[in-house]
């Protein structure tokens, strides 16, 4: 499923994500005796988003070589743990994510309205 054509809707990328947290789970349980909690994924969420800034420093030039590649991983790497951290907590993300754009949109032209 991982290589699909560019078609692939935002559900058919939330299932490859909770198909690929699904071996997670039995590394967690090989590694540690268990599966890890809602709060432990999402402090994994915050190392991910650490190694991502580190990728966009890189990117600015303050930090070592830049690269594509690894900036790419680390961005995957966080929409990843949204997808997952979704799952657990039961948001539909298809669902809520046009109505929060939407919100978001909606005060940022308001705001640009304001003097």
């Amino acid at each position: 499923m991982a290589k699909k054509n560019a078609a692939n809707s935002f559900k058919d990328y939330c299932r490859l994500a909770l198909e690929t947290r699904k071996h997670y789970t039995k590394l967690e349980q090989k590694n540690c005796g268990r599966n890890w909690t809602k709060e432990e994924i999402a402090q994994g969420f915050v190392v991910d988003v650490g190694d991502l800034m580190k990728e966009v420093m890189k990117q600015a030039g303050l930090r070592g070589e830049k690269n594509r590649a690894t900036l790419s991983h680390e961005l995957c790497d966080c929409l990843w743990s949204i997808f997952v951290l979704a799952d657990k907590y039961k948001i539909d993300l298809a669902e809520e994510f046009p109505k929060n754009m939407e919100i978001l949109q909606a005060k940022v032209k308001d705001k640009l309205k304001q003097k």
